[in-house]
């Protein structure tokens, strides 16, 4: 049994770091060969962990130094080398923290393959002269087993084979070494003179993700540069803004910062991330850097971790000039949704968290959370209130488990019954509504759909189809939605609205319990026998008897809270808010479909801005909006997944979230100028 474990456990990871070695090995081969000459590059791969190269390596490593030697200037002709006996430490590579490098130290931009390339000359440059001397002198005194060939003329003093004590310096100067990102750097170097606390360990290379090094002289602002897209400029939105309309107008951002606990929970999702960049201390600078830049008006955030909303993030808020609210996740989930407004553009004018976990409802089994604000947008002096209409604000992150449609559906039907509540006027009519969130679904997946066209037939659809983020066609068995997707007791009907908010057909129609029903079941008018009812001897002529056990009732009950009838709709859901998106989702430019994030390399639009428009027409099943009292008047611009990817994929140095920021800049009709 023990061997049978160890087997099973030791073997693969011994694997493991022999192929990490091999790589490693190889790597640094490469890079010398490039930049060094063939005497030096001899001198360091010479000395491989104690024992001789392979013979294959061995020619192949010849017939690199032949290729090497003949490619270099006549002025830079082979020096003059001798041999020197050295026996190496086999704790040279096993014992540095080399092999605990992430993803981004192996794929490294030219500048850190250069500082791969003169890791022995800082060294050099690190130690004295008498350090230098001591080094020759104990090289003359080593044993003649193994040769290793040493320029003579070349700074190479760093070949000297490290004791044990010496290995572990040498391993921490090549790890600060590898740190050469110019943003990791820079913060590395201010948080020198202060506690930090420790970094995040770095994970072993398993499944190598094919992210691409970032060229040295290109900086990140200008790889991930977005520009403002002006849409007001545009024929269709100058047509409806005109001088006698003028608008209220406002920005509002969307963005999932990524809880802490979460990155340190999947350590195994950011294995191209430096351990540096994943730090609190480093993210936390760099998103409210980030949001400070744009200055929106209203702010919407998810996967804000609980303690760092309470003791940073809200503060710090609050110096900008917010108001802030939060809901944290139920159960025991540490992050949340935060929103956040400017008190001098809104005032608040009610404020409702939603919970989308329900006891005992398997299909609200989890602690996804939402919030759902309505705002007064604050006026000039001398300008009323009423002037301009209220703003219904949502925010929410919908579960992310793409097998699991049906959960999320409800979560999103859930969300509008309460935008429903909140965002409905006296008159029956809505104020405009922005909704913002994580929905983890992709354009033009049932979900998306749903919110947009305001209609979905769901019956028999396969649960993981409902997001679109995977597909699990291949899978023989299936979860598919049946109709009805929720039960009755939600209170929430299939238009997506609050039972006790609804207009029955019929208002004299009820729906009464079944307690209050069941005292009717033995009275006196139903134990009399209809005049009409056709006379069946044996079956109708037969007066029933109140059983023995049967209570008299004493009273009539009144049910305390008769519920108006509404019938539900077999396998179809809708809704009446007419919500359509910020972005189009493709990048005309380019070519490609926008993103919004990239886990594990692959690019997604799971984030949206929702807002409020009059529809025009429907084309082939898709809905057609236009501008009404919310006007688009701006948007931030979205990045492709090749541009991420240059940058090394989500987070990076640049941004420290694995989602990008949505911003888009609206427009209010202020009513009371318009008709002056």
């Amino acid at each position: 049994m023990i061997g049978t474990v160890l087997c099973y456990v030791l073997l693969p990871a011994a694997r493991l770091l022999q192929a990490l070695r091999d790589a490693f090995f190889t790597y640094r081969k490469n890079v010398l060969l490039a930049k060094s000459p063939s005497t030096q590059i001899e001198g360091v791969f010479a000395a491989t962990r104690g024992r001789s190269v392979p013979e294959e390596q061995e020619a192949l490593l010849q017939q690199w130094l032949e290729e090497g030697a003949g490619n270099l200037p006549a002025s830079e002709s082979v020096p003059t080398v001798r041999k020197v006996s050295v026996t190496l430490t086999s704790d040279w590579l096993e014992g540095s923290e080399l092999l605990m490098t992430s993803l981004s130290d192996l794929n490294t931009s030219p500048e850190l393959t250069q500082c791969a390339d003169q890791q022995h000359l800082e060294l050099n440059a690190l130690a004295s002269s008498e350090l230098q001397d001591h080094a020759v002198a104990e090289l003359a005194r080593l044993p003649s087993e193994e040769t290793v060939t040493v320029a003579g003329s070349a700074p190479w003093a760093a070949v000297v084979p490290q004791t044990d004590h010496q290995t572990a310096g040498y391993a921490g100067i090549s790890v600060e070494v590898l740190n050469d990102d110019p943003a990791v750097l820079a913060w590395s170097l201010s948080c020198d003179a202060e506690a930090v606390p420790p970094v995040l360990p770095a994970q072993p290379i398993q499944e190598a993700v094919p992210f691409y090094p970032v060229s040295s002289e290109v900086p990140y602002h200008e790889i991930l540069w977005r520009d403002w897209e002006d849409l007001s400029v545009q024929p269709c939105v100058l047509e409806q803004v005109s001088e006698n309309a003028p608008l209220f107008e406002f920005r509002v951002m969307s963005y999932n910062i990524l809880a802490q606990d979460l990155v340190e929970q999947g350590l195994d999702l950011y294995v191209h991330c430096h351990p540096d960049i994943l730090n609190w201390n480093y993210r936390l600078p760099n998103l409210l850097q980030e949001i400070q830049h744009w200055d929106p008006d209203v702010l919407c955030l998810q996967e804000v971790q609980e303690n760092h909303y309470w003791e940073q993030l809200e503060p710090t808020f609050k110096e900008m000039g917010f108001a802030c609210f939060y809901k944290r996740r139920t159960g025991t989930k540490t992050d949340g949704c935060a929103v956040c407004y400017k008190r001098n553009r809104f005032q608040l004018i009610s404020l409702s968290p939603i919970e989308y976990f329900r006891p005992g409802l398997d299909i609200l089994n989890r602690d996804n959370v939402g919030l759902v604000l309505l705002l007064q947008p604050v006026l000039p002096e001398g300008l009323d209130l009423n002037a301009v209409s209220p703003l219904c604000v949502a925010n929410t992150h919908v579960l992310f488990n793409p097998r699991r449609g049906d959960i999320k559906l409800a979560q999103v039907a859930l969300l509008l019954a309460e935008i429903d509540k909140i965002a409905r006027t006296t008159e029956g009519s809505y104020y405009p509504v922005i909704l913002c969130g994580d929905l983890n679904s992709v354009p033009d997946s049932p979900l998306y759909k749903f919110i947009r066209n305001g209609e979905l037939s769901y019956h028999g659809m396969p649960a993981w189809k409902v997001s679109g983020q995977e597909d699990f066609s291949q899978q023989l068995y299936s979860r598919k939605l049946l109709a009805p997707l929720w039960p009755s007791s939600l209170g929430v009907t299939d238009k997506c609205q609050y039972v006790t908010l609804c207009k029955p057909k019929k208002p004299g129609r009820r729906e009464y319990s079944r307690d209050f029903l069941l005292q009717f079941r033995f009275c006196d008018a139903a134990c009399e026998r209809p005049p009409q009812l056709v006379l069946l001897e044996g079956v109708t002529d037969a007066k029933p008897d109140r059983p023995a056990h049967w209570p008299k009732p004493a009273a009539m009950v009144k049910d305390p809270d008769p519920q108006p009838f509404v019938p539900r709709c077999s396998g179809v859901i809708q809704h009446g808010l007419n919500l359509t998106s910020v972005y189009s989702h493709f990048l005309p430019q380019r070519g490609r479909p926008e993103v919004t994030t990239m886990p594990m390399g692959l690019g997604a639009t799971v984030d949206y801005i929702f807002y409020s428009a009059e529809p025009v027409e429907n084309k082939a099943g898709r809905r057609l909006y236009k501008d009404g009292a919310l006007k688009l008047l701006g948007r931030l611009s979205l990045l492709s997944e090749d541009v991420l990817l240059m940058a090394n994929g989500l987070p990076n140095p640049f941004c420290s979230s694995d989602h990008l920021c949505l911003l888009a800049s609206f427009g209010l009709e202020i009513s009371s100028l318009r008709e002056s």
